[in-house]
C-alpha cells in the first residue's frame, strides 16, 4: 500500500507531495477506496489545522465542507474544515451547514491538496463540483501553507 495512515501522519509537507506525485491515479484510486480509507483519510484531515496560515485568513469564519467520493461500494466520506477567528478545526461528520461545498473523487483530492494538479482547471473541467460562495473557494488555497516538493 503506497499509503500508509501511520506514516501519512509523520509526513512533512515536502514528503507528502512527492509521494503524492509518485502514485498513479489507480494507485490512489485503490489506497482511498480500500479498508484503510477511514484512517487515511483521518490522518490526512488532521493535515489542515497544522497547514493553516491565521494571518492569510484575517478574522474571517467559514465552514467548507468536501465530500471525498469513491469510497467503498461508491461511498462519500464528508468532513469539514472549520476556520473561526483564527483557528482552524476539523469535524468528520459536520454538524452545520456549510459555506462552501467541494465535491470530488480521491484522486483529484490529492492532488489538490498536494499541488499536484490545479484546482481551477479541475472546476473547469467538472472534476470538482462546488456549491455555496465560490468567492471562498477562489482564496482558500492561501489560508494554508503552500506544501512544495
Amino acid at each position: 500500500m503506497a499509503l500508509d495512515p501511520q506514516t501519512l501522519a509523520r509526513l512533512q509537507p515536502a514528503e507528502f507531495v512527492s509521494l503524492v506525485k509518485g502514485m498513479s491515479d489507480d494507485e490512489i484510486r485503490a489506497d482511498l477506496g480500500g479498508e484503510h480509507r477511514g484512517a487515511l483519510l483521518d490522518a490526512i484531515f488532521a493535515r489542515f489545522p497544522q497547514q493553516f496560515r491565521p494571518d492569510k485568513a484575517g478574522g474571517r469564519s467559514a465552514r467548507i465542507d468536501f465530500h471525498v467520493t469513491g469510497g467503498p461500494g461508491d461511498s462519500t466520506d464528508t468532513y469539514a474544515v472549520v476556520v473561526d477567528d483564527g483557528t482552524c478545526s476539523i469535524e468528520k461528520e459536520p454538524t452545520a451547514s456549510p459555506n462552501l461545498s467541494l465535491t470530488l473523487g480521491p484522486v483529484e483530492f490529492l492532488k489538490m491538496l498536494s499541488g499536484a494538479g490545479s484546482p481551477a482547471m479541475m472546476f473547469m473541467m467538472g472534476k470538482i463540483k462546488a456549491t455555496g460562495d465560490l468567492g471562498l473557494a477562489a482564496g482558500l488555497a492561501n489560508w494554508f501553507e503552500s506544501p512544495s516538493g
